[in-house]
């Protein structure tokens, strides 16, 4: 025991600062998908490969046939495997982590 409370520790005023710290060690985490929506997915690939080619990585009538965000959202929410291909291809376009 250390002999002073988190009250007295100057440091350590109240439990918001306890908190912080602890978090303050948490470790980041290695999945690449972590924190990105699939919205920001969907855009960054349109963006970087275009719909028609895009559709033509994936085949789905979502990306091949008046393609939007919003259809494509749409589409991969209700269809795993797609969504999977999405991400893969989506983790595939990510520059080397150094």
């Amino acid at each position: 025991m250390t002999g002073w409370t988190v009250g007295e520790n100057p440091g350590l005023r109240d439990r918001a600062s306890v908190v912080l710290l602890l978090g303050m060690n948490t470790p980041k985490s290695n999945d690449p998908l972590h924190g990105v929506t699939l919205e920001k997915i969907v855009t960054r690939l349109a963006e970087e490969y275009g719909w028609e080619e895009l559709g033509q990585r994936i085949p789905v009538r979502c990306f091949l046939y008046d393609p939007s965000v919003k259809s494509s959202l749409t589409f991969l929410r209700k269809t795993p495997w797609a969504r999977k291909k999405v991400e893969d291809l989506y983790v595939q376009s990510l520059p080397p982590s150094s």
